[in-house]
């Protein structure tokens, strides 16, 4: 799986809150929206191949997925309040 920690941009975490339920977020357009669904359901190696070409995006998505604290992060994130 993808191990690096690229910069979350607060649009990404915004978008990727609100793919998941979460406050804070708004809706992306039907391309992120996909490719988000596209990143949850991928594999390792699928994964690490999504995050060639959209790394900020796999970063969020593993965060809100596997990481305790990553809603809270995403959502400070989204509010401008710390860089990823």
């Amino acid at each position: 799986m993808h191990t690096n920690s690229p910069s979350i941009p607060a649009d990404v975490a915004a978008h990727v809150l609100f793919h998941y339920g979460h406050d804070g977020g708004y809706q992306a357009g039907s391309f992120t929206t996909s490719l988000l669904t596209t990143i949850g359901m991928a594999d390792p190696s699928n994964m690490d191949r999504l995050a060639a070409g959209f790394p900020e995006y796999v970063a969020a998505v593993t965060a809100i997925q596997y990481d305790p604290d990553g809603v809270a992060r995403l959502e400070a994130i989204a509010r401008g309040e710390v860089a990823a």
